[in-house]
Parts: structure tokens; sequence; C-alpha cells
């Protein structure tokens, strides 16, 4: 399934399903474990119910894949890498233009990175490097444009006048240049090697996506000035990189901060 296929029946479901399948979104990508194809294709199957307004039926689908997942754990996950995304959807509709904030945290080997937009979406992902990391010795500076890339991709098409809040100002740079056309600018000692999957690494692919949209904003914000929705992608960016280490329910914690932080910046907003 296409990621803009996935993004359009992801719209057909209610609130309460929409955001359980959008925690999923990672095993319907293309996979190697048998037991990562089985939770894909248990979530494909609820979104193709939910073409036909089966909704009970996608219910029961999403509760199967939430349960093999629960099972499966991170075991074949590379380098023990969390992804989640979510909305909270009461903001989905807000008027005024969208904006949105990034943000990377490292401590030791455990890295983390978060975003959150007006619009209510959000999206927490950690990360263990591994024997082969393609990072690097630019780890924090490629770890915060990840972040945007992350942000970026959560849409179809990112929307357009979008601003992107980012409080590193040597990544902000690298985000000019490629919006300038010097795409091949990169971090010092970025791996730009394909990567297992096929793909471009993440940063080409951000630079090429950043050159190709003159009208996405993207400027820099003071850290921990207490800015709404800079606040909010450094917490998630921390959770991510707890979540290396601990064990706990990310989904949940992410969507009451996210809640928390944009009724305040929507209430600053009105």
């Amino acid at each position: 399934m296409r990621p803009d296929e996935f993004l359009r029946t992801l719209e057909l479901l209610p609130t309460p399903l929409h955001e359980r399948a959008l925690a999923l979104r990672t095993y319907v990508k293309p996979r190697r474990c048998e037991q990562c194809t089985s939770i894909g294709d248990a979530v494909r199957l609820a979104l193709a119910a939910a073409r036909y307004d089966e909704f009970g039926e996608a219910a029961q689908l999403l509760d199967t894949a939430e349960q093999l997942a629960a099972r499966h754990g991170l075991a074949c996950r590379p380098n023990n890498e969390l992804p989640s995304r979510g909305q909270v959807r009461r903001w989905a509709a807000a008027s005024g233009p969208l904006v949105a904030a990034t943000d990377a945290s490292w401590k030791g080997r455990a890295g983390g990175i978060g975003y959150v937009a007006s619009d209510g979406r959000y999206g927490v992902r950690s990360r263990r490097p591994g024997r082969t990391d393609p990072t690097g010795c630019s780890r924090v500076l490629v770890s915060e444009l990840r972040a945007v890339e992350f942000l970026l991709t959560a849409y179809d098409t990112p929307p357009a006048g979008m601003t992107v809040l980012v409080d590193c100002l040597p990544a902000l740079t690298y985000l000019h240049r490629w919006q300038g056309g010097r795409t091949g600018a990169m971090p010092a000692g970025y791996d730009l090697r394909p990567r297992h999957s096929g793909l471009k690494p993440t940063l080409v692919r951000l630079a090429e996506l950043v050159a190709e949209r003159p009208d996405l904003t993207f400027t820099h914000v003071k850290a921990h000035a207490h800015h709404c929705l800079n606040e909010a992608a450094d917490s998630l960016a921390h959770m991510a990189r707890r979540r290396v280490e601990d064990t706990f329910d990310v989904r949940q914690r992410a969507h009451d901060l996210v809640e928390a932080f944009l009724r305040d910046w929507h209430a600053l907003a009105a």
C-alpha cells in the first residue's frame, strides 16, 4: 500500500480507529519478517473494510493487529526504532496558518525525535544506532533534520505555506541551502549509499522534497523559551529517547502531552 493511499483511506475511519491505525502504520511497509507482515496484513484489511463502511469489522481487525504487535514487540525493528504517529483530532479543522515544530534528543547511545503541528498531528521516534549506523560524526544535526523529514512525511503532500519551527541553527542552514537548490550539501560524515530497503538516504529524500517546495517556511525558534510548539516537540523527542531504555505507553503519553500544549497554543493564537 502506497503512503498516499494509506493516508487517504485513514481519513475514512472515525477518530478512535484513525489513531489506532496510524500507530500501526510502520507495519504496512514491506517487511521480511513474517510476524510483521501478518500485522501489516491485518491493518490493510481494516482499511479495506473502512472503504465499505464496515467499521465494526475494521475495529476487530485492528484489535488483531494490536494483539499481534504486542506479542511481537520490537524484536525485528532495526536499531530498536519505535515509530508512532497520532493526531489530536479536535484541532484537525482549526483555522489559521499551519505551524509545526520539530526537535531531537540524544543521551549516550539513545536518541529520539519528535514533531507537533497546529492541526493536531504529532510523531515520536526512538533510535539506538547499530554498528553500521550511517549517521556519521554529525549525529545531533542529522537527527534534527530527520525530525523535519518525519514531520513532512506525515502528510501525503505537505500543505502549502506551512511554517516549520527549528531550534537548531545548523539544521536550519541546511534546509535553506536545499531550498535554494544546493541539494548536494550534506552534514559531515553522512553516508550517501542507498539503504538496505533500497530507498535513498533520509536526508537525500528530504533535500529533494525541500528543493521542490519554496512555499514552505523554515524558521528559527529559540529553545527552552516557553514556545508551546517547540516545548511540545522537545518533550516528545525526550520521551522517544527515554523509551529506548524504559517501557511505557508512548502513544497515550504523547497524545496527552500534545493535547495540553496545543490547547495552550490555540488559546494564545485566538
